[in-house]
């Protein structure tokens, strides 16, 4: 048994520092939960995060049962995944724009309670991470690179518990860093600019991955 973790060690290890890259770049994942902690609150913050923590175990899975193979058996698949990722970043674009400014100004998370329940929030934080083909694309080259060609079912339940937990900690990080007052203040005085922002990258995003077929 003493031997188990010494032979999983280097995978995961090598593993855990692809994802880390992987998550802390900054993609929708990174201004959907910031966004949601600046304008609603810290918890909404970090039920999102939740809900991507979540996602990422469904890709790990996917990782370790052979995702790449199956979108290399099947390219019609992953394409058809590939446009509706970007589809739905398009649509989360839009909702941006058409954002509309608080009539009182006051405590960010009191708007925000009251417009965003906690299980929409989840859901939110879920798709945007089921969406994003280059979360399958990762998840499929960091098996590839870092793992054996037939992976145990022991050494799949670490590696896909060591990238929720890397992704659950990173976002609830970037959920705490914005909820706070002093960014909380700046995003609210900012708020009609910065949500404009954060709606362009979205549509960037979307727009990516609709036009690179």
């Amino acid at each position: 048994m003493d031997m188990f973790p010494l032979s999983y060690a280097a995978p995961l290890l090598s593993l855990a520092l692809l994802w880390t890259v992987a998550v802390v770049t900054p993609g929708p994942n990174f201004f959907n939960i910031a966004q949601l902690a600046a304008s609603h609150s810290k918890r909404h913050g970090v039920v999102a995060a939740l809900g991507v923590a979540t996602g990422t175990v469904l890709w790990g899975l996917a990782g370790g049962l052979g995702i790449k193979s199956l979108f290399s058996a099947a390219p019609t698949l992953y394409l058809s995944f590939k446009i509706g990722g970007g589809c739905y970043l398009i649509y989360l674009g839009l909702k941006q724009f058409k954002r509309k400014t608080p009539l009182v100004a006051g405590d960010s998370g009191s708007v925000g309670e009251a417009g965003r329940t906690l299980l929409s929030v989840y859901g939110q934080g879920f798709l945007g991470n089921m969406t994003n083909p280059k979360a399958a694309l990762f998840v499929a080259t960091i098996f590839a690179t870092a793992m054996p060609a037939t992976v145990p079912p022991m050494l799949l339940a670490l590696a896909v518990l060591t990238m929720a937990t890397l992704s659950f900690s990173w976002y609830c990080s970037v959920a705490l860093l914005f909820s706070s007052r002093r960014v909380a203040g700046v995003y609210e005085r900012s708020r009609k600019w910065l949500d404009r922002f954060a709606g362009s990258c979205y549509l960037l995003f979307g727009a990516h991955l609709v036009a690179n077929r």
